[in-house]
């Protein structure tokens, strides 16, 4: 397997973070966000993924875009450790967990959507930054609210085992952390991140390991 990412992805380190889980060795492409112009606009990017988004997994002759998808795929094709439980209501609960961050933070924040704030409207960095804090603070602090109110957590957001619910939440933990974000309003959450990153499959899949670390 490829796996063509970038080491401050948020998206791309949720797919790390399975594959670490699922114990599968893969082969790490570098598609640099920033450089020459953005490495995700070149022609033969473009050609596996038309989106020119990160990450794409390459297994075989088979070409996956949209790290959910990735996961749920990985998921199916490598089920152990499983990263969905089978009672439908916690599935549902786990995914409703994941696409609160995925769905709902991540596309208001993600670089696209910050240099059109700067370059097409006008923001200033202040108010892209304030931004970015205002949609992570508040989304958070929404999960936060479903983790309470539904009572399944554990070590993790259901009981002790991992699942797609923690695999998506700790990467955007990490970004929250990057632009100062205020994260005392979400202990239930913090404390899960903690017991994650004691991992090895969350902590080698960290940004400030991948080999394009800056």
């Amino acid at each position: 397997m490829k796996l063509y990412n970038y080491f401050r992805s948020s998206a791309s380190f949720r797919v790390r973070i399975a594959l670490n889980l699922k114990g599968l060795p893969y082969e790490y492409v570098v598609v640099h966000l920033t450089k020459d112009g953005g490495q995700q606009f070149d022609p033969s990017f473009r050609a596996l993924n038309p989106d020119a988004l990160i990450p794409v997994l390459a297994d075989d002759d088979r070409t996956l875009t949209q790290s959910l998808a990735i996961i749920e795929y990985l998921e199916e094709t490598h089920p152990e450790p499983p990263l969905l439980p089978r009672d439908a209501v916690e599935r549902a609960y786990v995914r409703a967990i994941a696409l609160g961050v995925a769905c709902e933070i991540h596309p208001l924040n993600n670089l696209r959507v910050l240099r059109y704030l700067v370059r097409k409207l006008g923001a200033s960095e202040e108010q892209k930054d304030a931004w970015y804090r205002h949609w992570v603070e508040e989304g958070l602090a929404a999960i936060e609210a479903r983790l309470v109110a539904e009572k399944r957590t554990g070590r993790y957001a259901l009981g002790d085992h991992v699942t797609l619910a923690d695999v998506v939440l700790v990467p955007q933990i990490f970004n929250a952390m990057r632009f100062d974000c205020r994260l005392d309003h979400v202990p239930v959450i913090m404390g899960i991140f903690g017991h994650c990153m004691e991992l090895p499959a969350f902590d080698d899949a960290q940004p400030s390991r991948q080999p394009d670390a800056e």
